[in-house]
């Protein structure tokens, strides 16, 4: 649980200052400091980061009436605005997964 909000926080923070990239960071580091199981890891950083990118997304949607988001699924060519906040979210839960799993498996003796 702690993890689920440390990237969360941290996720948001980093993104006022680095670009997207920077939640690779941030999970990388934390799944290295907090070691959870790696199968644990990557689940828990790939909601943390759905759940902040997905409900970003979702309030631009809201806070715009749906101009940009449906702006972008007609360029994107995939019909509702819900389908590109919904891979939104998926897209930035993979990248934070993969940086939280990588992170637990950085010199893990214990799988050797």
């Amino acid at each position: 649980m702690i993890l689920l909000l440390l990237l969360i926080l941290t996720g948001y923070l980093v993104n006022l200052v680095i670009p997207w990239w920077g939640i690779a960071i941030t999970g990388f580091v934390l799944g290295f400091q907090l070691k959870p199981e790696p199968g644990k890891g990557f689940g828990i950083g790939f909601l943390a980061l759905f759940l902040l990118w997905g409900g970003q997304a979702l309030y631009i949607h809201v806070a715009n009436n749906g101009i940009l988001s449906t702006r972008i699924a007609d360029m994107l060519g995939v019909g509702s605005p819900y389908l590109v906040i919904l891979i939104t979210g998926i897209i930035g839960g993979l990248v934070s997964g993969l940086a939280v799993l990588s992170g637990t498996l950085f010199i893990r003796k214990d799988l050797e």
